[in-house]
């Protein structure tokens, strides 16, 4: 028997056979039990006695017969550069080992816990959530997990470990630009980043405003469902898959030299057509110009961020960051502002030829190039296979999400769902996430 899914512990605790302290005690013990393991690093701070206080309070309310939703009195991770109260946030650096407590939490975290959610701990992350990979960060890398000689994937690293082993069924990660979707899509579970700006990212430690998204990591795609519909402020209504125009990423990077990503994206789009969408073959020439506004708009803005620390102590960075850092010191203003400008005209076109001139409902393709790499690799050598099939949605500001393709086994591929329209049936304040949610479960429901 598998970990309990978020559907299975919120049925539990609506009809009695667990209370919201039993379910944070097992938590809280899963977590200790990680000493000693290739894991341990994976928790970076955590407040046992307020998750049992809140626990406590959920079973109270819960008992009054005052439930919330899916997520009352359930467990969830925090990627280590979101704000928790009474946490430091250390974005997984030595540059801010002393960092203090924070005051209040991110507005994120609000959200979830309005919606009855108990932090249970803040979790590694690659290093200012600066890279693809997990490996770098002041605690070490971050192990696979289920084969510590691989990496996980980054740069949401331990929330997505944590859900992967069956400790926690959801966890909150960033993505600026593939760190939800690439340690989902290593560690074989589903990473939801929804449409620029409909998570809030106020409490976050920034990497790239431009940007960054707050995203969710769960199981699988139903209970990423449950608990971006748990969410206050979001109307979730599943779209029909049936009706919908579908098109599968063709030329250049799009094309996957392993054979077993173009069969996995094959297999999908053949579930897809039997269910009733369309699937059509669609180029995206403006890949080149997606992908290169990326690095000078985030690396511009991370340099902005980081420029007095890293100018009076380098040696805390970790080197990898460093070197990353080092790379945007002498960038001319005018190629940042002209990469903004790039970009932002690059979202309203782009999207709008695939939306109203190819009538296109959704987009196919593999989150990443490769399922995962031992340990001792080069992160710079692994920043082209780990990004580059994530960037360009990132940049576009659409939903994207890395959901398992069936059969992959434990190191499988990820498939990569992108929401354009609200579809046949989509209508609410997030169509398109709703649609990239319906495709992805579509997908992944699919019989091998």
């Amino acid at each position: 028997m598998g970990p309990m899914t978020l559907r299975d512990i919120a049925s539990a605790i609506t009809t009695g056979k667990l209370t919201p302290t039993e379910h944070i005690r097992q938590v809280l013990a899963d977590l200790d039990a990680l000493d000693g393991t290739p894991w341990q690093n994976i928790v970076a701070a955590r407040d046992d006695a307020a998750a049992l206080e809140s626990a406590a309070r959920a079973d109270a309310e819960i008992a009054a017969g005052n439930w919330i939703g899916p997520l009352h009195g359930v467990a969830v991770a925090v990627k280590d550069n979101i704000d928790v109260a009474g946490l430091p946030t250390r974005c997984g650096s030595a540059v801010l080992d002393d960092a203090p407590p924070a005051t209040s939490d991110a507005r994120i975290v609000r959200k979830l816990r309005e919606a009855g959610a108990i932090v249970v701990a803040k979790t590694h992350l690659h290093e200012f959530a600066y890279g693809p990979t997990g490996l770098v960060n002041a605690s070490g890398p971050a192990a696979h997990p289920h084969n510590p000689g691989l990496i996980s994937g980054g740069s949401s690293s331990g929330s997505a470990v944590l859900v992967a082993r069956g400790i926690v069924p959801v966890a909150l990660g960033t993505d600026t630009g593939c760190s939800v979707r690439t340690p989902a899509a290593l560690c074989g579970i589903v990473g939801f980043k929804p449409g620029h700006g409909a998570l809030p990212i106020e409490g976050v430690f920034p990497l790239s405003t431009t940007f960054d998204h707050v995203g969710l990591l769960a199981t699988d795609t139903l209970d990423v469902a449950l608990a971006w519909g748990a969410i206050p402020g979001i109307a979730h209504l599943r779209t029909p898959v049936s009706g919908l125009r579908i098109g599968r990423l063709r030329g250049g990077i799009w094309d996957f030299a392993d054979p077993q990503f173009e069969a996995a994206v094959d297999t999908a789009c053949r579930t897809l057509v039997d269910l009733g969408a369309e699937v059509v073959e669609v180029t995206l020439p403006e890949t080149g110009e997606l992908l290169d506004v990326y690095p000078v708009v985030t690396g511009s803005e991370a340099y902005d961020t980081h420029r007095e620390w890293f100018e009076s102590t380098p040696e805390r960075y970790q080197p990898a960051t460093a070197a990353l850092l080092a790379a945007q010191r002498d960038r001319p203003a005018y190629e940042y502002v002209r990469a903004v400008r790039t970009a932002s005209r690059l979202r309203h076109e782009v999207v709008e030829r695939l939306r109203k001139s190819e009538g296109l409902d959704a987009l196919i393709t593999a989150t990443a190039g490769i399922r995962s790499a031992p340990q001792d690799s080069d992160p710079a050598a692994l920043r082209g296979p780990l990004l580059q099939h994530c960037i360009p949605f990132s940049v576009l500001g659409v939903p994207a999400l890395s959901v398992p393709a069936p059969g992959g086994g434990t190191l499988p591929i990820g498939l990569q769902v992108v929401g354009l329209t609200g579809g046949t049936g989509g209508h609410g304040s997030h169509p398109a996430e709703s649609t990239a949610l319906a495709v992805a479960l579509a997908v992944e429901t699919a019989d091998d």
